[in-house]
């Protein structure tokens, strides 16, 4: 059944001069906002990203019109529907907060007054803060905490683009901004501030010699803000990077240790 519904969505994207297959996009929907599909999930060490779900989101856009829905004293005039059934699915929504219709929040989500997009997947336990977006495809891993006014990029096209990936047990504090596919390894601290882009450096300092990454966070790796000179015609000025601190441990005070090493550098957990 889904290898036929993603042959329709992906032949319906591939031509877009005619109407689209809008039972095959209505459907795919229905599973993206049900769990049932992703558009990304783990495989093997790494991630698969499924290209005809993001085809089919697109598509989605086109198929729908606009219209007026009112939530109690709210009007929202758009193209997607809004999420619904939270206390079925056992989600907290505390108003005013809003996901699409399409995104999948699992049992035990709390949503403070935030914002997820459609196509994104959010884990068991995990709290999205207030004024925390989500963006469209993002995936969010299971007892994750995005706190206050943290911002994870949406990614649609390319289609093959990966998108925003926060794996389980991961914290970013508030503040952070996380965008174009950047991936956070598990149980991962990106502390309060840090904004993260596919190509900036994550400097891993707590070595004799610097160990660089971009496009991710490492596994267990405690991120703060930091910045790298850089010579210019005019000057050398200081470009922004991500300097990894420390690592967490597998002690019972792995918070208290986690807070007191982020304080050392004058950066807080949220």
């Amino acid at each position: 059944m889904i290898e036929d519904l993603a042959a329709r969505v992906h032949a319906s994207f591939a031509a877009p001069e005619a109407e689209p297959d809008a039972e095959a996009v209505e459907a795919a929907i229905d599973l993206l906002d049900a769990g049932e599909i992703r558009v990304a999930e783990p495989e093997g060490g790494g991630w698969r990203v499924n290209a005809w779900v993001k085809e089919a989101v697109l598509l989605y856009f086109r198929v729908r019109g606009l219209a007026t829905v009112e939530v109690g004293p709210f009007e929202y005039h758009d193209r997607l529907p809004l999420k619904r059934g939270y206390e079925g699915a056992g989600v907290r929504v505390v108003p005013p907060a809003t996901a699409r219709y399409g995104a999948f929040l699992s049992p035990g989500v709390v949503m403070m007054p935030s914002y997820v997009n459609i196509g994104a997947w959010v884990g068991p336990g995990t709290m999205v803060d207030t004024w925390a977006t989500v963006g469209s495809c993002a995936q969010i891993g299971a007892n994750v905490h995005l706190s206050g006014g943290v911002g994870i990029g949406g990614v649609l096209e390319p289609v093959q683009a990966a998108p925003v990936i926060v794996e389980d047990g991961a914290f970013v504090g508030s503040r952070c901004v996380i965008v174009e596919g950047v991936r956070v390894g598990r149980e991962a601290v990106v502390g309060t501030g840090v904004v993260l882009t596919a190509s900036t450096p994550v400097i891993d300092v707590t070595g004799p010699e610097p160990v660089e990454y971009r496009g991710e966070v490492p596994a267990r790796a405690i991120v703060i803000p930091g910045s790298r000179a850089r010579d210019f015609p005019s000057g050398s000025y200081g470009l922004p990077c991500g300097l990894i601190i420390g690592h967490r441990t597998t002690d019972t005070d792995d918070k208290v240790r986690v807070n007191e090493l982020l304080r050392e550098h004058g950066v807080a957990m949220s």
